[in-house]
């Protein structure tokens, strides 16, 4: 089975990308969804962060106050570096197992994730696609989306991979700088040579 990874910088439209996908039929595993499962409540990841930086890190509910650690990470790197030693490794393992599980059932499947670049997870994927906008709309669709300031988003997208390295490293490049038509439109062609390049290289 082709494993085709699918990124992009932080506000770029990955997931409107990645559930175009999920409207063709294709099976998508999304990271930010397994990084979320392994800090739930009773999960091993989820009692050392709040060991690291404190009872803080935990909302009323008992669940991972994203927020509270998100602002903690991104305003001290030893801090990000830290978490991302506990959690790269914990993510990487329940997303090959999500993969293992799609095995013979599909042509491909799309883990889609914002640090495919940034981790090891490029190496799990045979194909990588990056949804890419101008900066500038970076900036002003994740303000607009989270309520967040420039200062925050900008902070968020440094500690990314560059908009220049990571269009170097994609085989396939999406503009998502139109709108959600323009998108629709590139993603069907893009599943038609995806499927082909899976059928001629990549068989289930």
């Amino acid at each position: 089975m082709l494993v085709v990874g699918l990124t992009g910088g932080i506000g770029s439209g990955k997931s409107a990308a990645s559930a175009q996908f999920e409207l063709l039929g294709r099976p998508i595993i999304d990271a930010d969804i397994v990084a979320r499962e392994v800090v739930e409540p009773g999960e091993a990841a989820l009692k050392k962060i709040v060991e690291q930086f404190g009872p803080q890190m935990l909302s009323e509910n008992g669940k991972l106050d994203r927020a509270s650690l998100r602002e903690t990470v991104f305003s001290d790197s030893k801090s990000r570096e830290w978490l991302e030693q506990l959690l790269h490794p914990i993510i990487r393992n329940r997303i090959m197992e999500k993969i293992e599980s799609y095995q013979g059932s599909a042509p491909f499947a799309i883990l889609a994730s914002p640090l495919l670049l940034e981790t090891d997870q490029h190496k799990m994927v045979d194909h990588i696609i990056v949804v890419d906008v101008p900066e500038s709309l970076q900036i002003k669709r994740v303000i607009s989306r989270d309520k967040n300031n420039k200062e925050q988003v900008q902070r968020i997208m440094e500690a990314q991979l560059s908009r220049q390295n990571r269009l170097e490293l994609a085989d396939t490049i999406i503009d998502n700088s139109s709108d959600l038509e323009n998108l629709e439109n590139q993603i069907k062609l893009l599943d038609i040579k995806l499927r082909e390049l899976a059928v001629n290289e990549y068989r289930t």
